[in-house]
C-alpha cells in the first residue's frame, strides 16, 4: 500500500515521503496513529493544504525534544538490586525500572521513549538510548549495584574505560 508519511518515522521516510509499506502495516500502525495518509488523489490534497501546520508542529516537537535531551545530557541513575555473587542479578532491569528511577530523580520521561535492546541481567554501568524524536536521541547511564558504596566503585571504574 502506499502512503503519504505525515511526520518523520523511523527506517521508513521523512514527513512528506510517499513509501510503499505492507497493508498490515499501514492498516494497523500507520493510518490509526495519524502518521500516514494513504497515497490517493484526494489526500494528497488535504496533506498540501496541511503541510504548514504539520512542519510547524513537528518543528516544536523537535525544539521540545532537543531542550530535554540538552537537559539530560551527562544524566545518571543508580538502580540498587540484589544479585548473586557471580553479577547476576535476582531479576532483571526493564525499561519500566529506568522510567520510574528517573522520574523520582526528577526527570519525567515516557517508557516509550526509552530504548533498551534487552532487559538488564548483570551488575555494570549500561549506556541507554533515549529516542525523544526521530531525529533526537540521548544517552544516559544506568549503573546496576548492590550497594550505594558498590555503584560509585562500578562508576569510577566505567569513567577509567
Amino acid at each position: 500500500m502506499e502512503v503519504i508519511l505525515l511526520e518523520h518515522v523511523n527506517k521508513l521516510g521523512k514527513m512528506g515521503d510517499k513509501v510503499n509499506v505492507k497493508n498490515g502495516y499501514a492498516r494497523n500502525y500507520l493510518l490509526p496513529t495519524k502518521k500516514a495518509l494513504r497515497a490517493t488523489e484526494a489526500n494528497l490534497a488535504v496533506y498540501e493544504k496541511q503541510k504548514a501546520e504539520l512542519e510547524a508542529h513537528n518543528k516544536a516537537l523537535f525544539e521540545n525534544a532537543t531542550a530535554q535531551a540538552a537537559d539530560l545530557q551527562g544524566f545518571k541513575v543508580v538502580l540498587i538490586r540484589q544479585a548473586a555473587e557471580t553479577g547476576q542479578l535476582y531479576g532483571s532491569v526493564s525499561i519500566r525500572d529506568i522510567a520510574a528511577a528517573m522520574k523520582e530523580a526528577g526527570k519525567s520521561i515516557e517508557r516509550r521513549f526509552i530504548s533498551l535492546e534487552r532487559p538488564i541481567k548483570d551488575l555494570g554501568v549500561y549506556k541507554v538510548s533515549i529516542n525523544l524524536h526521530p531525529e533526537v536521541s540521548q544517552e544516559i547511564l544506568v549503573n546496576v549495584a548492590r550497594t550505594d558504596d558498590e555503584a560509585k566503585k562500578q562508576e569510577n571504574n566505567f569513567n577509567k574505560e
